[in-house]
């Protein structure tokens, strides 16, 4: 059984998908106008961990992730680039998908585009202007607040406190301050869109709405992001799906902590910002990943070089493993999982189970990596301990781990007739021999190492 901490109550509850064995969910994503950074590749990272291990669990998931391609910054950046705003914003989701693609984070099922749902937002704003949720002035559409008398409950904020939240300007023109824009009208030189209240282009929040009703449906399970998007943006997104429906709009809310440099969020309004394709060039993604999921998804990181070098020593120690099974693995029959190594999953799947508890499934995957260090050292039944190693990949790919590449075949037949070669010169006590043959491998680009359980190999440079 999978509990979640549902932002919407506060409290951790049981994951119950509304068809039993799917999952529908729904992440928000970045509005492109700039390259995305270190806080960006957490949260992909935190709910592609949670989408591989409902994956894992069995369900049938579909992961929607959203590209914010129309917004002031763009439109600004793109005229002083001298280039429309699509073509600046194509630039960044490019580099975008390269980044994600760099982490080992999988691709979204669908990754709809604002500019190419638009239709859908105007139809969603003329319900809610006719159905008295929402209110056209001068070429602007505003969504009435005081029409939604549950606004404010993700957040915890109640309506007299709220003030005009992020990305809403202060307009006279409201009825109420804290009124937020569904439809803005064009301004010289912007991109436009035609509607029934003049040419413009949708407001922030209604693009998630439209497009996660028109993918997963009216109702959906999980809805993920930032804890810096409770308000306002997922609260407006709420406000303006179950005005229009009536219908709960998801059912479990979801929110990782930010990442912050020193003590200051990070951020780009800020200027302190570490961008991914940077860091993946300055360290393994791996070990980003492993820095990143050594702190719960809910709680706030804080930005640190030495615990990611930290991160990547630890991960050497899994990374062994998986080429002393491979030296091993070639021309040994497949053994079934030993009895000694079967404690592991199942706490690895309570720790997820609990909320995907990253910290503590890590920590069964080192404890799982010391009992498989320990048999190798032993000796014993290689194909076990094979066995073991391929349990242990297939529990951290769960994570993200390996992702990006394939796990290692071995040495190539070469390294392999060259060992054997070397095996047959020192039972024959040609020391000499077995030298010049371990010379060989290492030109081959593989280190050999006498252990207790017999020859290691590993790549040079590992």
């Amino acid at each position: 059984m999978i509990r979640i901490s549902n932002t919407m109550t506060r409290t951790k509850e049981e994951f119950v998908p509304l068809t039993p064995g799917e999952v529908r969910m729904y992440v928000c994503g970045v509005t492109v106008y700039d390259y995305s950074h270190i806080g960006h590749a957490r949260s992909a990272i935190v709910f592609d961990v949670i989408r591989r291990y409902l994956t894992f669990k069995g369900y049938r998931v579909t992961f929607v992730k959203n590209y914010t391609d129309v917004d002031d910054r763009i439109i600004r950046r793109a005229n002083e680039a001298g280039v429309s705003a699509r073509e600046y914003a194509e630039r960044f989701i490019a580099a975008e998908r390269e980044d994600m693609a760099s982490l080992g984070v999988l691709a979204p099922d669908i990754d709809p585009k604002a500019t190419e749902h638009v239709a859908e937002m105007i139809e969603l704003v003329e319900r809610l202007v006719d159905d008295g949720h929402a209110y056209p002035v001068e070429g602007d559409v505003y969504f009435a607040i005081s029409s939604f008398p549950p606004y404010g409950r993700l957040s915890g904020r109640n309506l007299d406190e709220l003030l005009a939240g992020a990305r809403v300007e202060v307009d006279e023109r409201k009825r109420d301050p804290r009124d937020f824009a569904l439809w803005k009208g064009a301004k010289p030189g912007e991109p436009y869109w035609d509607s029934p209240w003049g040419p413009g282009r949708p407001g922030w929040h209604i693009e998630c709405s439209a497009m996660a009703m028109k993918y997963l449906g009216p109702s959906f399970d999980l809805h993920g992001g930032g804890e810096d998007l409770i308000f306002p943006h997922h609260e407006c997104e709420i406000a303006q799906a179950e005005a229009c429906t009536g219908k709960p709009f998801a059912r479990y809310w979801a929110h990782n902590g930010m990442v912050n440099m020193g003590k200051e969020k990070m951020s780009k309004s800020l200027g302190n910002t570490l961008n991914i394709n940077e860091m993946v060039t300055r360290h393994s993604p791996d070990a980003l990943r492993l820095w990143m999921l050594g702190t719960h998804y809910r709680n706030m990181l804080e930005w640190s070089e030495e615990r990611v070098v930290e991160s990547a020593r630890a991960l050497e120690r899994l990374t062994r493993l998986r080429h002393d099974a491979a030296a091993v693995r070639a021309g040994g029959a497949p053994a079934s999982l030993p009895p000694a190594f079967a404690e592991f999953r199942p706490r690895f799947e309570k720790a997820m189970d609990d909320d995907f508890n990253t910290p503590q499934a890590l920590g069964v995957l080192f404890d799982f990596g010391r009992g498989l260090a320990e048999a190798r050292d032993r000796g014993g039944a290689p194909a076990a301990f094979v066995a073991g190693v391929d349990e242990l990949v297939q529990l951290a790919r769960v994570l993200g781990l390996f992702g990006r590449d394939a796990a290692p075949d071995g040495p190539p037949p070469e390294v392999q007739r060259l060992l054997a070669a070397r095996g047959e010169a020192r039972a024959r006590r040609d020391f000499k021999r077995g030298d010049e043959i371990r010379d060989e491998i290492a030109r081959l680009g593989w280190l050999v190492e006498d252990t207790p359980a017999g020859p290691r190999l590993t790549p040079k440079g590992r």
